[in-house]
């Protein structure tokens, strides 16, 4: 099977046996949880559009390892073409579900790995390569969901991970076995994963030799012997439990973060990529890094894109169409949003072969789109609130809508525009507060500034991709200036 249908899909996770906890309880049934279920819903979108002919040329590739056709999510990138392709299918998986659609961090940690493996081998003839290889093409074949795991809660910042008070706050190696070794720590902010598979782990920083225990690459099922997740809090997310098509504003899709833990997790060595090669675990950080901010380029843009014909909508319900500040707005909304599409298109463009023969984009244009992308999303989003108004976040509820005895009052004072229902403008309304305050502003507006590493992450890359010595010399050439 080199491809499952969505249903598939549900049913594979349903038969996971994942340890997950949300509001201090064990969830038994993650599939069904009213909370859960629309981020699941979202990853099974990735391959619903898969086994559409009018999405295959997006949604799917030719595997460069066993040449059968697979998901693009977890496919190894041969040209500059898969690089465009990528962006356009995330652009695409935006807009049909307006949120968080969670394989992207899979691919991007896929790629990095590949390459940066390939040269850890070609330094000090280890096996992990072939080990990634391999575990691709299992991947590949059952078509799985794999969640890429980097970023560690740090604790203190000021102190590098085998300095901390707590040497846990960094995932570490606690035990080296002659079959693999054990684990221990967490990883943050979790995007997807008690929908996932697999868990594809990597570091989070450059290291030093000191640091040799946290220099650890690897791969485990999510229900593995150990692991444990913590779902995360989101802004109106028990508004789900009501069972609301209106209050909750996207009532399909959706995502969900959590607290990943590895409590002594085994590791056996065919699962190992990077095992204290301090060296390289900068490396593998700063690839996936350019990868994934590259991946903003194209999510983001596909839930702008709902954002903008939400606030389209609403100015038409409102009677406000015409006005000339809402023209200019919804201008500007779509000026920044394919601003941000451009970066992703570009910086795949320009992107290059890497030694083990996958392609790369550009690092340099990798960080700016991302760097804009901790911007305009929420100035788009700031927009889209003022068309909006303030009914947005005032509105009574579906149930008050629908009460017998009060819903003639909002029927009453809530009507816009002749021939659109109120429900039909609360709908509209709430899907803004949604993408702009609720669930799946976690995936739109906060993730756009933390997502693939804070801002100051991308201006450390500039700075250091930037070429300023190159630009010196080239103002000294055009001045005349020798020296």
């Amino acid at each position: 099977m080199a491809l499952m249908t969505g249903e598939q899909y549900v049913e594979s996770i349903r038969s996971m046996n994942m340890k997950i906890y949300m509001f201090g309880e064990k969830v038994k049934n993650s599939v069904d949880n009213p909370i859960l279920r629309p981020s699941l819903n979202s990853v099974r979108a990735t391959y619903d559009l898969a086994q559409m002919p009018e999405y295959e040329d997006l949604m799917t590739a030719t595997s460069s390892l066993t040449g059968e056709k697979i998901n693009r999510f977890t496919h190894i990138h041969q040209s500059t073409e898969d690089l465009v392709k990528k962006v356009k299918m995330q652009r695409l998986l935006g807009q049909k579900t307006a949120s968080c659609f969670q394989r992207c961090v899979g691919m991007d940690a896929f790629n990095a790995v590949y390459s940066t493996t390939y040269e850890i081998d070609k330094k000090y003839g280890t096996k992990y390569y072939d080990n990634f290889i391999k575990y691709l093409e299992y991947v590949q074949k059952k078509d799985l969901t794999v969640d890429g795991a980097m970023t560690d809660p740090k604790g203190d910042r000021a102190l590098s991970p085998s300095k901390q008070a707590d040497p846990d706050l960094y995932l570490r190696v606690v035990e080296r076995r002659e079959d693999g070794v054990v684990v221990r720590g967490a990883k943050a902010h979790q995007t997807g994963i008690c929908n996932s598979h697999e868990v594809l782990v990597m570091p989070t920083i450059a290291l030093s030799p000191e640091d040799k225990d946290y220099a650890i690459s690897f791969s485990v099922p999510t229900d593995a012997e150990g692991v444990l997740m913590i779902v995360g809090r989101q802004s109106c997310d028990t508004r789900k439990l009501e069972r609301s098509k209106i209050d909750v504003g996207n009532s399909e899709f959706g995502g969900m973060e959590a607290l990943l833990i590895f409590d002594n997790v085994f590791v056996p060595n065919d699962r190992i990529f990077l095992n204290g090669e301090t060296e390289f675990a900068g490396m593998m950080v700063e690839r996936f890094a350019g990868y994934h901010r590259q991946s903003y380029g194209g999510c983001k843009v596909g839930v702008g894109d709902v954002l903008i014909g939400a606030a389209a909508l609403i100015a038409d319900y409102n009677g406000a169409q015409k006005a000339s500040h809402v023209k200019d707005k919804l201008i500007e909304m779509t000026h920044l949003n394919e601003t941000l599409y451009s970066c992703g298109i570009a910086c795949s463009a320009e992107g290059c072969r890497t030694e083990s023969g996958n392609y790369i984009i550009d690092l340099l244009l990798a960080n700016v789109c991302k760097q804009n992308i901790t911007r305009f999303p929420y100035e788009i989003a700031r927009l889209a609130e003022d068309i909006a108004g303030g009914l947005m976040v005032t509105a009574p509820s579906e149930k008050d809508l629908k009460d017998p005895e009060i819903g003639k009052y909002v029927e009453k004072y809530l009507q816009g525009v002749e021939g659109v229902s109120v429900e039909d403008r609360l709908k509209i309304l709430r899907l803004i507060e949604n993408i702009t305050l609720g669930t799946a502003a976690v995936g739109y507006r906060t993730e756009s500034m933390h997502g693939a590493g804070s801002p100051q992450a991308q201006r450390i890359m500039i700075s250091r991709q930037g070429n300023i010595s190159g630009k010196k010399e080239l103002a000294k050439a055009i001045a005349k200036i020798d020296k």
